[in-house]
């Protein structure tokens, strides 16, 4: 009877790893993309280019949400890809 509650707590225990270890790797997938911050005059000629940075999950979201800024005819815009 010992025997066979053992066999059976192992085989319950490889089923939950199995299942664990299938979930971790399906739910790493991250939303990345590369962006920098560009500034263009009032043609939309490039006056200057950032760096080109990975960003993802919750800095892709706040990059992507920030409104392009012009002072003077001079717009500052993050650009994605």
């Amino acid at each position: 009877m010992f025997l066979k509650i053992t066999c059976m707590k192992r085989k319950l225990f490889y089923a939950a790893f199995f299942l664990f270890v299938a979930f971790s790797f399906t739910s790493c997938q991250k939303n990345c993309k590369v962006c920098q911050q560009n500034t263009y005059d009032s043609q939309g000629t490039i006056l200057t280019t950032g760096s080109e940075t990975e960003y993802c999950d919750a800095s892709l979201l706040v990059i992507e949400a920030t409104k392009d800024v012009t002072i003077a005819g001079v717009t500052t815009k993050w650009v994605c890809r």
